[in-house]
């Protein structure tokens, strides 16, 4: 990422941006766009049956894109030289119903699953063509302040542990890597599986 890149990303919360930026940011095509944020939101026995075009129904929902007047959104959107770029999903850990349901999350942990003062960052989106530019990067840490703005007691991550020389498809990077996660702030307090971590920051 080059100093350029940095100066030139800004971050709104998502209902700041419109209907059409999270469109060219989830894409048409490709994991992105089947998904559109809603994996940890349906539960495992449902997930099949949710049509794609009720996943982008929701999501819009959720966000309440293009109100800047809502009182709440699900995550923050990534301009970089003001076109639309990437994405990062941040709210309660409790709106998460497949992560409290999880393994990752708890493993070697003794957590209160219903404490809603402990948020969560789950899922960044990069738009094709802005990759490898610093916007997951710049997500992780404006997520920190957006969740401690907003009454968070703690924040955490459960990206994936990335190793010199390995590489990584979207369908396992979208949880974010232990580098962003680190340089934003957060510390490691528990390893589930060798390649996913728990990161964490107090407030």
């Amino acid at each position: 990422m080059t100093d350029t890149d940095t100066a030139a990303i800004s971050i709104v919360p998502a209902n700041e941006a419109t209907p059409d930026d999270l469109t060219a940011i989830f894409g048409v095509r490709g994991e992105p766009a089947r998904c559109h944020c809603q994996w940890f939101k349906i539960r495992d026995a449902q997930w099949g049956s949710v049509p794609v075009e009720e996943k982008a129904r929701r999501l819009r929902e959720q966000t309440h894109c293009g109100d800047r007047t809502a009182g709440s959104t699900t995550g923050l959107v990534a301009y970089l030289d003001g076109e639309p770029a990437g994405w990062c999903a941040v709210e309660p850990r409790t709106e998460y119903v497949r992560l409290l349901r999880g393994r990752v999350p708890w493993s070697g942990r003794s957590e209160d699953r219903t404490d809603a003062g402990v948020w969560a960052v789950t899922c960044f989106v990069t738009r094709t063509g802005f990759r490898r530019r610093g916007v997951s990067r710049a997500l992780a840490a404006a997520s920190v302040g957006y969740a401690r703005e907003r009454g968070a007691r703690a924040l955490e991550g459960y990206p994936i542990i990335t190793r010199p020389g390995q590489t990584f498809g979207w369908g396992e990077l979208y949880v974010g890597s232990s580098g962003i996660f680190a340089a934003a702030g957060f510390r490691e307090v528990s390893t589930p599986t060798p390649r996913r971590a728990v990161m964490r920051i107090d407030f």
